[in-house]
């Protein structure tokens, strides 16, 4: 379980401040698939940075799974941090290492040996379905073998949680899918809890099973995705579901238009 209580973040600069998160409350079930959403600095990306501490919450507390992130020490912070696998949008791969080399690198960093190292990175790339990539590099890879590099690379210390950053929106629709369903089947199979930033309504409905919305770095709606796309009660909800029924609508009529030529 996540349970995230009073978090503030507040950036400043010589001349102002910026407020990124305002009195963040939030409880995220073990095993759940959690997404949230916002519009472009909303501060989703800044609370999602400050699960693992990438970003140090100004006041607040974080526990995860029994752990309370924001009492750790740098020490017991990186120890933390190898339950908590961190999925990236522009996949942050090691171009000068293999895709074995960049899936084995965190855990020779925590000192294993390397029979297990060796074993274990290739149980991450049978899932991930690139076991015959290991010793491809990264510039020899498509976007979307890309990410499973990436997500074979955070699940390599078995972590409780998995935080994806906008994971599938640097990808085109049908990787886009290919990339939910492998974490559907990660969830599943693993029972890791996934919480997944995103500004796609579609990435939401296909795989999330609880939501909360932010606006101006505030939490302004909570609850099943299901009930966001019914019955949004945020202002900032409905505008999202206008946009996408505002899509999806001229999509149906273009597609219209065109098959009738």
């Amino acid at each position: 379980m996540i349970v995230i209580q009073d978090v503030n973040k507040v950036y400043r600069t010589a001349t102002s401040t910026v407020t990124a998160l305002e009195n963040i409350n939030l409880t995220i079930e073990t095993g759940d698939i959690f997404g949230i959403i916002g519009f472009s600095g909303a501060g989703k990306s800044t609370l999602i940075r400050c699960l693992n501490r990438l970003e140090e919450p100004d006041s607040g507390r974080i526990e995860i799974e029994g752990t309370v992130i924001t009492d750790l020490g740098q020490k017991e912070l990186q120890q933390a941090r190898q339950k908590i696998g961190m999925v990236f949008q522009q996949f942050n791969l090691l171009d000068s290492k293999t895709v074995f080399e960049n899936v084995a690198f965190p855990l020779q960093i925590a000192g294993y040996e390397k029979s297990y190292i060796e074993q274990r990175v290739r149980e991450m790339l049978e899932l991930v379905g690139l076991h015959d990539k290991e010793q491809a590099y990264p510039s020899q890879l498509s976007g979307g073998q890309k990410q499973r590099v990436g997500i074979a690379r955070a699940l390599v210390n078995d972590p409780h949680v998995l935080l994806c950053d906008e994971a599938t929106s640097a990808l085109d629709p049908q990787t886009t899918y290919s990339i939910l369903e492998l974490l559907q089947d990660i969830n599943r199979q693993l029972n890791v809890t996934i919480v997944l930033i995103t500004h796609e309504l579609d990435v939401l409905q296909h795989i999330c099973h609880n939501m909360a919305v932010m606006e101006g770095g505030r939490i302004v709606e909570t609850g099943l995705v299901d009930t966001f796309f019914l019955h949004p009660k945020s202002e900032t909800a409905k505008r999202f579901v206008r946009i996408i029924q505002h899509y999806r609508d001229t999509r149906t009529i273009m597609d219209g238009m065109g098959a009738g030529i």
